[in-house]
């Protein structure tokens, strides 16, 4: 089973940064044929996709946070970041981190096909 972990979130003022990290284990397929991805929720609000990469580095994000977030993964580490620049109030959301086992542009990310951690919370202040 898929194991998850974000780290990183917490309280900041508009303009500022953070970085987010997730930590996984328990893949049952070699890590490289999971496309890993951060994706964002306000309240009971659609979740949005912010950030994919896949194994070789292939990247995209939601057109709202381009040129701000920078999304990097470790393939070595099982690690995925998400590094999140000139940050907004409207960047409050709790955030996740989902894996899927496929090129992220076919992800299926609800379960049993994707693998959400528990979130973290991440608040900007104007």
């Amino acid at each position: 089973q898929v194991h998850l972990v974000e780290s990183g979130g917490g309280p900041v003022q508009a303009g500022g940064s953070l970085r987010l990290s997730c930590a996984a284990s328990g893949w049952p397929y070699a890590y490289s044929t999971y496309c890993m991805a951060w994706f964002r929720q306000v309240g009971g609000k659609e979740r949005e996709g912010v950030a994919t990469m896949d194994s070789d580095g292939t990247s995209s994000y939601v057109d709202s946070v381009k040129g701000r977030f920078t999304i990097s993964r470790d393939n070595s580490k099982h690690m995925v970041s998400l590094q999140m620049n000139s940050l907004t109030p409207e960047d409050t959301a709790m955030y996740y981190c989902v894996a899927a086992r496929s090129v992220c542009v076919w992800a299926d990310w609800d379960p049993p096909f994707g693998y959400w951690g528990p979130g973290t919370q991440v608040t900007v202040s104007s």
